[in-house]
């Protein structure tokens, strides 16, 4: 979802040499396959898009893959890049970085001030890990690798499988499915009231190509769009946008996850960058792109 998003965004401003590798073509937890690649074709700009993820479910059931798959594909990237002699990266996170318990919203300075989410901390720490890493290559070498922390995203080309994927795609799967059926009513997990901001993918990839374009080279950066609803109120704004007219209910024996997590982004805002993309549009441009499938 991510990488096709900056692949779109880096087209349309008239970049004619994007280089992608699918993951049939290119094994990222493969470093020799890794390292061949970048030095065979020493781009100038990378942007590590790449990682696995998923919802809840997927991040406490598959924990030991969630930490070394996203450890292996960072560092493969990283040290790979600095071998052949690119000078600009970009690293994506993921807001589940930050403690989960943080201030609200939060800011950039609240990494590695508290525990973190339990569902997710193998994720959020190999995600921890590829920031310290990218620091730690600037400092050395005189890289300019840099780290941008996105909100939760949506938006084409996302996942929609129930077992795996995050709250909003699956939200769009089962309201679609159930106006199919015609059912009455429509499960949500979890109580409804953790509140989540959500980013259009294709906002995320603009703001990493004009961060990338301005020669940003400070610390990580928030990447959202700094308002945010309750999970209540994201299924109601799903189900109107699918128009699925069943009642809305509840599991609240299920897993709710961190209570908030909202990004600060007066960061992102002071270099010159707002999204764009209201969270009803992009819920229908993402509707638009599953009936698609």
């Amino acid at each position: 979802m991510v990488g096709s998003a900056i692949v779109r965004r880096l087209q349309a401003a008239g970049f004619h040499h994007v280089l992608t590798r699918s993951r049939t073509e290119l094994d990222l937890l493969n470093q020799q396959a890794v390292h061949a690649f970048l030095q065979a074709e020493k781009p100038d700009y990378i942007f590590i898009a790449a990682a696995k993820v998923g919802g809840i479910q997927a991040n406490n059931i598959y924990r030991a893959d969630f930490i070394y798959q996203n450890l292996m594909i960072e560092a493969n990237l990283i040290h790979g890049a600095h071998l052949a002699g690119v000078q600009r990266l970009m690293f994506l996170g993921s807001s589940c970085i930050y403690p989960k318990l943080a201030p609200q919203p939060m800011n950039e300075d609240v990494l590695l001030t508290g525990p973190l989410e339990p569902t997710n901390e193998p994720y959020a720490i190999a995600k921890i890990a590829g920031i310290k890493m990218c620091d730690a290559y600037n400092a050395q070498y005189g890289r300019q690798y840099i780290s941008v922390m996105p909100t939760n995203l949506y938006g084409p080309n996302d996942n929609y499988d129930l077992n795996n994927s995050h709250v909003l795609p699956a939200l769009i799967r089962k309201a679609h499915e159930a106006k199919l059926r015609g059912d009455a009513s429509l499960e949500v997990w979890g109580s409804g009231t953790p509140m989540r901001e959500f980013l259009y993918a294709d906002d995320l990839a603009d703001a990493c190509v004009y961060l990338m374009e301005q020669g940003y080279s400070g610390p990580l950066v928030n990447i959202g769009t700094g308002t945010d609803v309750t999970i209540r109120e994201l299924a109601q704004t799903v189900i109107k946008v699918v128009g699925f007219a069943g009642d809305l209910r509840f599991d609240a024996s299920k897993p709710d996850g961190t209570p908030r997590k909202l990004m600060d982004v007066s960061r992102l805002a002071s270099l010159g960058w707002r999204a764009r993309t209201s969270l009803e549009e992009g819920i229908g441009l993402a509707y638009a792109d599953f009936l698609s499938k």
